[in-house]
């Protein structure tokens, strides 16, 4: 099922699906003279969280108050799929996770492993999430495209939105 079929039926699913294809999208908090940063997430499905692994010494961490507004925004253009999730940031650096989601991959960042004393963790609590599907069907692109240019009152239909609540 592409990610346009997928959100109208499924959105939780899309989401989770759509999270899985990407390795990274970009963290920021609202109302911060910051700008977003890539980062890699860690979903915890069953808590309704998306976990990061990051370093103390980040201007996003240096400038986060705990339960901080925040959105973590993923584009997959591969698959048709883009979201915008909004919650809650809080450092918390919780041991059990940080072994659930270290890797080589994450110990690269961090000489001193999962004893770094720059090492932290980011833990957004999901409030809300955005999603959009585009058609990958490019017969389908092409002909609402024709149709939208042969009558001005007519938009492309290429695509499905919709708003998960956590």
């Amino acid at each position: 099922m592409n990610a346009y079929a997928s959100i109208v039926a499924h959105p939780r699913d899309a989401l989770k699906e759509g999270l899985e294809r990407v390795r990274a999208g970009m963290l920021g908090v609202d109302g911060s003279s910051q700008h977003m940063q890539p980062m890699t997430h860690f979903p915890d499905w069953d808590a309704n969280r998306i976990w990061f692994l990051t370093s103390k010494d980040t201007d996003l961490v240096r400038s986060l108050k705990a339960g901080s507004p925040a959105k973590f925004c993923v584009t997959d253009q591969e698959h048709g799929f883009d979201t915008c999730i909004k919650g809650h940031l809080t450092e918390d650096l919780n041991r059990a996770k940080l072994d659930e989601y270290w890797s080589p991959v994450a110990g690269a960042w961090f000489q001193g492993g999962k004893d770094d004393p720059k090492l932290t963790m980011l833990r957004l609590d999901l409030v809300d999430a955005a999603l959009w599907g585009s058609s990958d069907s490019l017969v389908k692109f092409g002909f609402e495209i024709l149709k939208a240019n042969m009558n001005e009152d007519e938009t492309p239909d290429i695509g499905a939105h919709t708003i998960l609540r956590f």
